[in-house]
């Protein structure tokens, strides 16, 4: 049985980085994947206690138990187990990178090993004895040899591989494999039977395994247009496939053959079709790296200037992938948005008053909801929130109204049942959750209508891919693509609550190489759409004069009533009203094209409030990564309502939608 994961069938999900490949050629993939990396304590009489954390725990994410095996004629006997990086002291000791899930058993355990090392440009293997080992917090593993007891003598020993013979792996459950075992097996089709290719490599991906298959060079390929092309000789194209029980039911040791059962398109997707020479390739990537390095350079600057230069200390430790994350991080994070953040903590900014607020609207534009709206009988609509709802969906159905739907659910279900997602129908099951998401929005937008209304989706990281492999395989739901969007929510991270020796609050990590971030709330579409300008003037020219601004809540009917009182009022904003509403439990916003350009342009107006509360991170003390695990409050988690923006506009623009007589005045 292999370890379950959710299909991404994105080009990017299955492109791992070749520098980690190369360095970590095989893994272990089993049944239950656990967590053996050792653990250790550290007490301190800081404020807050401090777990020092081991190097190999923040560098490694993989939950596999990993021997990596070397494949050349003369080392295929043994297993690698470690890499000697550096010298730990003035007795020999040495500092040791683990390439395995079984450190305690590799390198406290004594006993006999081999060192694998390069010797005047030959690579030599040679016997050496374990004396002693023990796990070092922030710096992986400490290891002294036999005769090895000054540090002249263990310099030697850096850059070496540390080895032992290949029968002594731990031996496997049912249900486990080696993947050294799974290189070279032949992949077929179970459901026809066609061979598929061979897998050549392993990687691990973190959330499952995914196996790297060679496909047959007389295997047919679509290219960019759609046709179909065939490969030449053995140089057939590399597929990903995700090693799961859903798509590979069947493995094979004795007759070394897997069988699978691939979702549409699976064995396609990174399949390079891209018909541009290798030059006009790599000088369409240099350009990309540069402009990528400036927005760097620009991005840390940002920074350097709120006094937060202690995010780039994980330039200096980690692989290649973890650094490129901090890049990232670093480049995506909202300067700007943060700083306003980081100043509304002086000013103790807070939630708006809402009922206080809306108590300044004239009742002119009040409309109580009726819970049956009548008919007079003849079949005309005699009641007015009927004549309401009559004109918002006229101006709907002809693409006056842009919706922007917050999926905030969405990630908390990806967190709950991910992996039940992932059955024998493939993706099936996630795009039809996708569906009842929108289904589900009672009078959301009729079938026959949604060609003509655009749709803004503002979603987690994680739920972006899912959401358009959903829509993309379900025909956008009747949606029209060309007016379907993507937007992945508005985060920032999470700063300190306590200012030491004059400093500014600083950002928090979550890893050397990651914010400790937060969505902000409601109020994040605002800033979202703030810096999608371009996309308010599509809008714009597809005629839309009215943008509505929503989160799912299948309790809560949704009608084109709201629009239709916005349109007859000339409001700049509406908003309707729940029975026990708070600010940020559901919301219904429409704002008018027009007063919406205005706020976005008045981003700097934008109202947080620092919520206060206790979050566990990781700083560097010294050289050592360490883990701060607080005993009380210690953050500020950056929060906006969309409400705020009620202060932008007069009493007499603002229009109301409410189930009862919540409004006093």
């Amino acid at each position: 049985m292999q370890t379950s994961s959710i299909i991404c069938c994105s080009s990017n999900s299955f492109t791992p980085s070749l520098n980690y490949l190369n360095s970590h050629p095989f893994t272990l993939i089993p049944k239950n994947q656990t967590n053996s990396s050792p653990k250790f304590s550290f007490s301190s009489k800081l404020p807050i206690s401090l777990h020092i954390r081991p190097l190999s725990h923040v560098i490694s994410h993989s939950t596999a138990a990993i021997d990596l095996v070397k494949t050349t004629p003369s080392a295929s006997a043994f297993v690698e187990t470690g890499y000697i990086y550096g010298v730990h002291g003035f007795r020999g000791e040495v500092r040791v990178k683990p390439s395995t899930d079984f450190p305690d058993l590799r390198f406290s355990k004594p006993g006999t090993r081999w060192l694998k090392q390069q010797v005047s440009g030959s690579e030599t293997i040679r016997e050496i004895e374990l004396v002693d080992g023990r796990g070092n917090p922030g710096l992986s593993w400490i290891v002294k040899f036999e005769n090895i007891d000054s540090m002249e003598e263990a310099q030697k020993l850096v850059g070496s591989v540390i080895l032992v013979r290949d029968d002594d792996r731990p031996p496997l459950e049912e249900g486990e494999f080696y993947t050294h075992d799974l290189i070279g097996m032949r992949v077929i089709l179970k459901e026809s039977g066609e061979p598929v290719g061979t897998v050549v490599n392993v990687f691990n991906s973190g959330a499952s395994d995914l196996l790297h298959v060679k496909l047959n060079s007389s295997r047919k390929i679509p290219d960019q247009i759609g046709n179909s092309k065939t490969g030449e000789g053995d140089s057939g194209p590399l597929a990903w496939v995700p090693f799961v029980e859903a798509i590979v039911p069947t493995v094979d040791m004795g007759k070394r053959e897997m069988l699978i059962t691939p979702p549409k398109g699976l064995l396609e997707l990174n399949v390079r079709s891209d018909t541009r020479s290798k030059k006009e390739r790599r000088e369409i990537e240099w350009k990309e790296r540069k402009k990528f390095q400036r927005r760097l350079i620009a991005a840390k600057k940002k920074l350097s200037e709120m006094e937060q230069q202690h995010v780039f200390h994980g330039f200096r430790d980690g692989e290649k992938d973890q650094r490129s994350l901090l890049a990232n991080q670093i480049v995506n994070v909202n300067s700007k948005l943060l700083h306003q953040a980081l100043q509304n903590i002086e000013i103790l900014s807070t939630r708006p008053d809402l009922l206080q607020i809306l108590s300044a609207v004239p009742r002119s534009n009040r409309v109580k909801v009726s819970d049956k709206p009548s008919s007079s009988g003849t079949g005309l609509l005699s009641d007015p929130y009927c004549k309401l709802q009559r004109s918002g969906y006229v101006l709907t159905s002809n693409g006056k109204v842009a919706i922007v739907l917050v999926l905030e659910e969405i990630e908390a279900i990806d967190k709950t049942s991910y992996t039940s997602l992932v059955n024998s129908e493939g993706n099936e099951s996630a795009n039809l959750l996708i569906k009842a998401l929108v289904d589900d929005h009672s009078g959301f937008v009729k079938i026959e209508d949604r060609s003509t209304v655009p749709l803004l989706l503002v979603a987690s990281t994680g739920s972006i891919n899912p959401l358009q492999e959903g829509f993309s395989d379900h025909d956008y739901f009747g949606f029209d693509p060309e007016k379907v969007w993507f937007l992945e929510e508005e985060k920032l991270p999470l700063v300190s609550s306590s200012i030491e020796e004059g400093r500014k609050h600083k950002i928090l990590m979550k890893s050397p190489w990651e914010f400790l971030q937060r969505p902000i709330g409601s109020g994040g579409v605002i800033s979202l759409l703030s810096s999608q300008e371009s996309l308010l003037d599509e809008l714009g020219e597809l005629g839309v004069e009215y943008i509505q601004v929503c989160k799912i809540n299948p309790e809560h009917k949704n009608d084109h009533a709201l629009v239709g009182l916005v349109n007859s009022c000339k409001s700049n904003v509406g908003l309707r009203l729940f029975k026990g509403i708070t600010t940020e439990e559901s919301f219904d916003v429409i704002f008018s094209t027009s007063f919406l350009r205005k706020l976005v342009k008045q981003i700097n107006k934008l109202q947080f409030e620092a919520v206060h509360g206790c979050s566990s991170y990781v700083e560097k003390v010294e050289k050592d990564w360490v883990d701060a695990i607080p005993t009380a409050p210690n953050s500020y988690e950056f929060r906006s309502s969309i409400y705020c923006c009620l202060v932008a506009t007069p009493p007499n623009k603002i229009c109301v939608l409410s189930p009862t007589d919540l409004i006093h005045g």
